[in-house]
């Protein structure tokens, strides 16, 4: 069996395994033959050696997160052979922490939570994994081509779920939307506004590619200029960028009683100006709320997988500006400048 590898903490140690081992029985009783993994940023930083951890007892991890595989065997009957599933990506911590006792891993409250592909759980890109059924989720077969997306999905579920549940804290009446980035967060995120009604907004700094036209054929106005001088205020904000100027603008530019979602992870080492006393004043006399969120427990993928099926399809496959078949996996972990979501293809 193939599977791509790396040793956490090492830069440079990308390999594809051509004699990887079985999976073993205990990772779960649900056998999926591998049909395509995803790509993030995360991928990139854990191959640049910046963090990961492997599996206790083995020097290596495989990569893969974003997963989509076809059923294989299921004796317990909770998918049938043939069914396309996904693996949830974080299970909970083993002691548990009050969040992950009622399967609310993705609020874990003592970081002792794993994840396939990141911390010491082995990953989906390789040919074939196994799955426990509490972490499998089934998805329409109408999604083969675009059900690799189901993880992002949920990454932006879960956020639009808990900027739901700030809002009820008033009367909440939102009507307009921004989201920063327009990367595959982003447009999920965009998708996700959109299924809600609401008047949605793409900031970007890219005027040229597919972004512009696949927010627009979202119903949203694309913007590329200063957030600043959007000339408006929206009532929600999910900042997709991770940008520290972006990061504290959407601070100051969401309207009163509104709502900013950070879903972007900066990566650290920038400073700039903040007059600390003018933000909390603006926050605190608009009553805004600003909140962090990441990751997403089963109730989110479930969601993700019914905002997939109601979707337009041809829409999401735009989103896959590239795939790449496994034989040449080094070069799905280099993203090009248009690229919007690389997928590694393990049927070509």
């Amino acid at each position: 069996m193939r599977a791509v590898t790396v040793i956490p903490g090492v830069a440079g140690s990308l390999r594809l395994l051509d004699d990887y081992p079985e999976p073993a029985t205990e990772e779960g009783s649900i056998l999926v033959e591998a049909l395509a993994v995803g790509i993030c940023g995360t991928d990139i930083e854990i191959i640049e050696g910046l963090y990961g951890e492997a599996p206790p007892g083995i020097d290596h991890l495989v990569l893969g997160h974003e997963s989509l595989g076809r059923v294989v065997e299921d004796p317990t009957g909770t998918l049938q052979p043939g069914d396309l599933v996904a693996g949830i990506v974080r299970h909970p911590d083993p002691l548990p922490c009050p969040n992950c006792a009622v399967d609310e891993w993705d609020m874990c409250r003592n970081g002792m939570f794993t994840e396939h592909g990141i911390k010491a759980l082995p990953g989906f890109a390789r040919q074939r994994w196994r799955l426990q059924p509490r972490f499998a989720v089934g998805l329409d077969p109408e999604l083969v081509e675009v059900g690799v997306l189901l993880e992002p999905t949920s990454v932006v579920v879960k956020a639009w779920d808990h900027i739901d549940r700030i809002g009820r804290r008033a009367e909440w009446q939102p009507r307009t939307a921004l989201v920063t980035g327009a990367g595959p967060i982003g447009l999920l995120a965009a998708l996700l506004a959109s299924q809600r009604g609401l008047s949605v907004h793409v900031l970007d700094l890219v005027t040229e590619g597919p972004k512009p036209a696949l927010a627009g054929a979202l119903g949203a106005t694309y913007h590329s200029g200063p957030l600043d001088q959007l000339g408006f205020e929206p009532d929600v904000i999910v900042e997709c960028t991770g940008a520290p100027r972006v990061v504290l603008e959407s601070m100051y530019r969401v309207a009163p009683t509104g709502i900013v979602c950070l879903a972007g992870v900066s990566s650290g080492g920038r400073t700039i100006d903040l007059d600390a006393g003018e933000l909390n004043r603006t926050l605190v006399l608009e009553n805004n709320v600003v909140f962090g969120s990441v990751n997403a427990n089963r109730r989110h993928w479930d969601a993700a997988a019914e905002a997939l099926a109601r979707a337009d399809h041809a829409w999401l496959s735009s989103l896959i500006t590239r795939r790449v078949p496994l034989s040449d996996y080094a070069a799905a972990y280099s993203p090009g400048p248009q690229d919007i979501k690389v997928v590694l293809d393990f049927t070509a």
